[in-house]
C-alpha cells in the first residue's frame, strides 16, 4: 500500500529543482539590489531547517496514510482509470475543489490552524516561504478532506500526483514581484492573489484559499483583491516572536494546548479546538 505515496514523492518535473533554486537567488538579488526591500537571512535559515523537518515528517505521514487511502478507494463503488485523460481533467478540478476546502478548514478550524500556522509565520513574502510547512499534518487531520475523493473512485495515486503538482505550482506564487497575468488572473491563482492570502491585515485575513485556481474563492465569497489604502502586512496577526524552528513549528500548538488546559470542561475544550483561531 505504501506505493501509493511513492508516486507523490517520485513526481518529477524536469528542471524544477534547478529552476526553483535559480528563482530564489534571483529574487534575493532583486530584493537587495533593485527594490531595496531587504532579505531576512535569519528567517530564510529557519525556513530551510523547517523544510528539512517537514520532509521527514511528511514521509512518516505518507506511510501512515497510505493504507487508509487505499482502503477507502478499495471500497469505492467504482474505480476510474488512470489511463483515461478525461479522468485526469475531471480529477484536477475535483482535487482542486478538495484542496480549497482543506485550505479553508486549515484557517477556520483551530486544530488544523495549529499545524498550518507555521506557513504564515514569515514576515516577508519570498519564494522560500513556500517551503515553510508544518510537521503535524497527520495529527491535525486535514487529510480527511481528501477521503471523499477516493470514495468517489479516483485512484489515490492520481490524487497524490495532482496534489504534488499543485504544490510545485504554488511555489512560484510566494513572491512580491509584480507579475500580472491579465485575463488569467480571473481563473488562476497568481502571486497577486496569494500575497493577499498571506497578509494579516483585517480585510485580507482568510481570503484566497485556492491552489492552482482562484475560481472557488470567487464562487464561495472568499476572494479579495489588494486595496490601495491597505498596504499588505505579512506574518501572523499575533506573531510568535521567534526565529527558532521548533518555536515556529509548535508555537500555535502551545497556544492551543494552553487554552485547552484552561477550559472548564470537555465541551468548552471541544469548542476551542474546533472553533475559529
Amino acid at each position: 500500500m505504501s506505493h501509493i505515496f511513492q508516486h507523490a514523492h517520485s513526481v518529477h518535473i524536469p528542471g524544477f529543482l534547478p529552476l526553483a533554486m535559480i528563482t530564489v537567488v534571483v529574487e534575493m538579488l532583486w530584493r537587495l539590489l533593485v527594490v531595496s526591500k531587504g532579505y531576512n537571512f535569519r528567517s530564510a535559515g529557519s525556513t530551510l531547517l523547517i523544510a528539512l523537518g517537514h520532509t521527514l515528517t511528511d514521509a512518516l505521514t505518507a506511510l501512515a496514510l497510505a493504507p487508509v487511502f487505499a482502503l477507502v478507494w478499495h471500497f469505492a463503488p467504482w474505480h476510474f482509470s488512470m489511463h483515461d485523460w478525461r479522468v485526469w481533467v475531471i480529477g484536477f478540478f475535483v482535487v482542486e475543489f478538495a484542496y480549497y476546502w482543506y485550505h479553508r478548514f486549515s484557517h477556520e478550524v483551530r486544530w488544523l490552524w495549529a499545524s498550518h500556522a507555521v506557513h504564515h509565520t514569515p514576515e516577508e513574502m519570498t519564494l522560500l516561504s513556500a517551503i515553510r510547512l508544518g510537521w503535524t499534518n497527520l495529527i491535525s487531520a486535514g487529510w480527511l478532506v481528501y477521503l471523499p475523493v477516493m470514495a468517489l473512485g479516483f485512484d489515490p495515486r492520481m490524487v497524490i500526483i495532482l496534489l504534488a503538482l499543485d504544490l510545485r505550482f504554488q511555489f512560484f506564487l510566494h513572491t512580491e514581484a509584480r507579475i500580472n497575468l491579465g485575463l488569467l488572473e480571473w481563473i488562476l491563482n497568481t502571486p497577486t492573489h496569494h500575497r493577499i492570502h498571506h497578509a494579516s491585515n483585517a480585510p485580507y485575513i482568510d481570503k484566497n484559499y485556492g491552489g492552482a485556481l482562484i475560481i472557488f474563492d470567487r464562487m464561495f465569497g472568499t476572494f479579495a483583491a489588494e486595496r490601495k489604502d491597505e498596504p499588505l502586512r505579512y506574518g501572523l496577526d499575533h506573531p510568535l516572536g521567534t526565529h527558532n524552528p521548533l518555536g515556529l513549528v509548535f508555537g500555535e500548538w502551545r497556544r492551543l494546548l494552553t487554552d485547552l488546559r484552561r477550559a472548564p470542561n470537555w465541551y468548552a475544550a471541544a469548542r476551542i479546538a474546533l472553533g475559529r483561531p
